[in-house]
């Protein structure tokens, strides 16, 4: 086999501390984490499976790793993933991130949303324990920024600003649902050179109405749209019209000065008819862009690729909401493993081909999966 050298993955994993005493220390901490990238990126879910697939490729790996004491157990690679210390290793991972992809263009929308693995609760406690990830997603790339895990859905208000302050996002556009609809978090986004479209709901309940009865009952006179756009799709045998209305009054919002730099607010109507059906949908947002519909629109309709292309992905492809990993951290810095293999599956395109068919190409083909890695011959 020639002589290879791997991509920056691994030069990024020495940072990450080895919380085991070096004296019992027998596999070194960045090749275990590469041994781990490098299965899960050939179709392996579990740390079972991860030892099983290492073993049957050692010679393989060797080809860029010393593994100078085999293939570790699974149990050893269980425990240490449960001991690595998260904050660490998302650091890691977001300073990976920065050097395969060192700049977003102008007007990229990054999703902000988070997602619960059910089946990592802690046995005799609440659902409400699993471990819920905050990431953050660049739309139209596919790819995950950042994440932050925090114990509760509900601390999501604390742990977006925590990951908005860590993220180069200059230029950018940022998207959340009404759960992170939160003056310092706009504050945030907007001292970190972004901006932000932010969906209204009833946790707002004022705001919402000001927004939507704009005009209807204000002295002041009805409002007349900055801009409007609207689209039609069909296929499936549905018809879908999605009309964008943006206005630049901004003073009708209630309390809108604690909103930093706010510019605009929308009403997006989404119209759908399937046969005789027809039913209809309306959104609310407040943004920091000025009022024009079609920019909004489109940043909208962007936020929803974190579900489609991230969340419902790492279920279906990664069978992350089966996983029963909940020992330590292990949750954890298994799903920021999960992060990485989708990233490198999305930034390669030398094969247009699902996550499931690369992931089976990377499973069977050793050139391949080099070439997802990086690694050079």
């Amino acid at each position: 086999m020639k002589a290879v050298s791997i991509m920056p993955l691994t030069q990024v994993f020495v940072s990450v501390s080895d919380p085991r005493s070096k004296r019992h220390t027998r596999h070194d901490l960045s090749e275990l984490l590469t041994v781990a990238v490098c299965a899960v990126l050939s179709g392996v879910d579990d740390f079972v499976d991860i030892e099983l697939w290492a073993k049957a490729k050692i010679d393989w790996l060797r080809g860029f790793m010393k593994l100078e004491h085999g293939i570790p157990s699974h149990d050893t690679i269980g425990r240490v993933f449960g001991l690595i210390e998260p904050d660490e290793f998302e650091a890691a991972f977001r300073r990976w991130v920065g050097m395969v992809v060192p700049v977003l263009a102008e007007d990229t929308v990054v999703a902000i949303d988070g997602k619960s693995s059910r089946r990592t609760a802690s046995k005799g406690k609440t659902p409400a324990s699993a471990l819920h990830m905050v990431s953050a997603f660049a739309a139209g790339m596919g790819v995950v920024l950042g994440q932050r895990a925090t114990a509760e859905k509900s601390n999501e208000i604390t742990a977006i600003p925590e990951l908005l302050s860590k993220l180069a996002l200059e230029g950018c556009v940022v998207t959340i649902d009404a759960m992170g609809t939160q003056a310092k978090i706009a504050r945030t986004i907007r001292e970190r050179g972004a901006h932000y479209v932010l969906c209204v709901k009833d946790n707002h309940p004022k705001l919402l109405d000001s927004i939507r009865f704009a005009g209807v009952a204000d002295p002041r006179g009805p409002l007349t749209p900055a801009s409007t756009h609207e689209t039609t799709n069909l296929g499936h045998g549905r018809t879908e019209i999605r009309r964008c209305v943006a206005y630049d009054a901004t003073d009708r919002l209630y309390k809108g000065e604690e909103w930093k730099d706010v510019a605009s607010f929308a009403l997006i109507e989404r119209v759908r008819t399937v046969g005789n059906k027809t039913s209809t949908e309306r959104a609310y947002y407040l943004s920091s862009l000025p009022a024009d519909a079609e920019r909004i629109a489109k940043a909208v309709r962007s936020h929803w690729e974190v579900e489609n292309r991230l969340h419902w992905c790492l279920d279906v492809q990664f069978n992350e909401d089966q996983s029963r990993v909940r020992s330590g951290y292990a949750a954890n810095n298994l799903a920021v493993v999960r992060h990485i293999v989708m990233n490198l599956l999305r930034l390669n395109t030398t094969r247009k081909a699902s996550i499931k068919s690369k992931r089976m190409l990377a499973a069977t083909i050793d050139e391949f999966r080099a070439e997802l890695l990086g690694v050079m011959t």
